[in-house]
């Protein structure tokens, strides 16, 4: 039997696999609510009890953030410094939605603040994904 060489090639158990993916869904997942949320800001305003001057800069927020994870989790080498960042900036997003939730500035709808904390715990779980993946490339 011949000997595979394996030596560019990234294994299924890649330590890094885990924190790739844990960014690129992440990318994704923003992603798509970034363009709800530029695209559809007055018809998701409505729905969610927001307002489209809220959501729309938030949308091309998003979509700029999403970008940036897409870079910082599809580079050769992964930057410790920018997952931190990533991770924090997941963080404060998540407290950012729970305090927009119980602040009471805006009419949320049932569908309003179900959207919004459902994002939150997303946010939150990818966070966690992306330290522990972080972790595990030590």
């Amino acid at each position: 039997m011949a000997d595979i060489d394996t030596h560019d090639a990234t294994p299924l158990a890649s330590p890094e696999r885990l924190l790739r993916h844990a960014l690129l869904a992440d990318t994704a997942a923003t992603g798509a609510v970034g363009a709800l949320a530029a695209v559809g800001s007055g018809p998701l305003g409505e729905l969610l009890g927001l307002p489209p001057g809220l959501l729309l800069p938030v949308g091309i927020f998003l979509l700029a953030y999403a970008a940036l994870v897409a870079l910082i989790g599809t580079r050769r080498r992964i930057s410790r410094p920018a997952v931190w960042s990533v991770i924090a900036t997941n963080g404060l997003w998540t407290v950012a939605s729970v305090v927009l939730v119980l602040g009471g500035w805006f009419e949320l709808t049932t569908l309003g603040t179900v959207f919004v904390l459902g994002q939150a715990a997303a946010v939150a779980a990818f966070a966690e994904l992306q330290y522990l993946g972080l972790r595990r490339i030590r």
